[in-house]
C-alpha cells in the first residue's frame, strides 16, 4: 500500500524528492545555483556533470560508497551532496570516507606529482549534528558549519582543497520575512515545502526557486514517478514511526527504571534515616525516662523518712507534690512491713 499524498509539493527530504529536484541532468541549474550560493567560490560553477553514484574501493573486498549526488564542474572540482535524515554513530567518519573516493580516483599512472583537484562535501542534515556531544559547545542558531584542515595554533587553513559544509536544518528557523540571501531561499524552501499550498509571493520573482516549486508539484509527476515517490514517502513515514516508537519506549523504560531506582533509593534512605532518628529519639526518651524514674524513687525515699518521723500528712503532700492516695499507700506498706 502506498502512502496517501495530501501535500501539493513532494517532500524534499525523501530520497526521491531530493534527487528529483537537485539530482537530474534536466534540473542541474538548480543544483548549480544552490552550490554557488553555499560554497563561497571565487569562480562560480558554470556547468556540472553528474557522475556515477556508486564508487568502489581500490580492491574487490573494499567497501563501496553510494552517494546521493556526485558531480564535477568544468574545472574538474568534485562535489558530493548528501541528504542525511537521522544521526549515525559515525556520521563524521562516513563523511571523510566518502571524500576519499574522489581523491583516490585522481591518481595517475606513471609520472604524477600528486596535484589534486578540489573536493567538496555538502551534508544537508535533518538533525542536530552535535546533539549528545557534551564536549562540544552548542549553538542553537548556528545552522551552517564549514570544516577544513587547519593549523591548530594559528587556525589558518592548512589545506583548502578539501572542504565540508554541514547544514543542520532543524536550526534554520528563519521566517519568510527574515530571509536575507538566496541561500536562505533554498533552505526555507527545503524546510517548508510540504507545508506550503502555493509559492510564497517573494519567491515568484526568482526564476530558479519558482522552477523548483513547479518541478516539486506532485500532480506534475507522471504516474510512474508518483508511484515511485509514494513508495519512498511510505518508507520515510514507516522509518519515522519506528524511530518515534523506539524513542517512546526508551523514554518509558527510562521512566520506569528511574522510578524503581528512585523508590529503592528512597526506601533505603528512609530506613537509614528512620534507624538514625529512632536511635536518637530512643536515647533521648530513655534518658528522660531514667531521670524521671530516678527522681521519683528519690522522692519516695524522702516521703518514707518523713512518715517514719511522724510528719503530718498535709505537710508531706504540700512538700512533695504526691497525692494523698500515694502517701497512704506508702504508709500502709510501712505499717504492714
Amino acid at each position: 500500500m502506498c502512502a496517501v499524498v495530501r501535500e501539493k509539493y513532494i517532500d524534499p527530504f525523501t530520497d526521491f524528492g531530493f534527487k528529483w529536484i537537485f539530482g537530474t541532468q534536466e534540473h542541474k541549474e538548480l543544483l548549480i545555483s544552490f552550490l554557488n550560493d553555499l560554497l563561497e567560490l571565487d569562480d562560480k560553477i558554470i556547468n556540472i556533470e553528474y557522475r556515477n553514484l556508486e564508487k568502489l574501493g581500490l580492491n574487490v573486498v573494499d567497501r563501496k560508497a553510494i552517494f546521493d549526488i556526485f558531480c564535477t564542474d568544468e574545472k574538474d572540482n568534485n562535489f558530493i551532496v548528501e541528504l542525511q535524515r537521522s544521526k549515525q554513530k559515525y556520521f563524521k567518519d562516513r563523511s571523510l570516507y566518502y571524500t576519499s573516493f574522489p581523491i583516490q580516483e585522481q591518481s595517475k599512472k606513471g609520472d604524477w606529482d600528486y596535484k589534486l583537484k578540489k573536493v567538496y562535501f555538502v551534508g544537508i542534515l535533518e538533525f542536530d549534528m552535535y546533539k549528545d556531544e557534551p564536549t562540544i559547545k552548542q549553538d542553537d542558531d548556528k545552522y551552517l558549519t564549514k570544516v577544513q584542515l587547519c593549523d591548530v595554533d594559528s587556525k589558518e587553513p592548512f589545506y583548502d582543497k578539501l572542504t565540508y559544509y554541514f547544514i543542520e536544518m532543524p536550526k534554520f528557523k528563519k521566517t519568510e520575512e527574515e530571509l536575507s540571501s538566496h541561500l536562505d531561499y533554498w533552505l526555507y524552501m527545503l524546510n517548508n515545502m510540504t507545508e506550503l499550498k502555493a509559492i510564497p509571493e517573494k519567491f515568484k520573482e526568482d526564476k530558479l526557486i519558482s522552477q523548483a516549486f513547479d518541478i516539486a508539484e506532485f500532480l506534475a509527476l507522471s504516474k510512474d514517478e508518483q508511484f515511485a515517490y509514494q513508495q519512498d514517502l511510505k518508507t520515510r513515514l514507516d522509518y519515522k514511526n519506528v524511530m518515534d516508537y523506539a524513542k517512546e519506549m526508551a523514554e518509558k523504560e527510562g521512566l520506569e527504571k528511574g522510578l524503581k531506582e528512585g523508590l529503592k533509593e528512597g526506601l533505603e534512605e528512609g530506613l537509614r534515616e528512620g534507624m538514625k532518628n529512632g536511635l536518637k529519639k530512643g536515647k533521648e526518651e530513655g534518658l528522660e525516662e531514667g531521670i524521671e524514674k530516678g527522681a521519683k524513687e528519690k522522692q519516695i525515699e524522702i516521703v518514707k523518712v518523713l512518715i517514719a518521723n511522724g510528719v503530718d500528712i498535709e505537710i508531706i503532700i504540700s512538700s512533695t507534690g504526691l497525692s494523698r492516695e500515694e502517701i497512704d499507700k506508702l504508709k500502709n506498706q510501712r505499717d504492714n512491713y
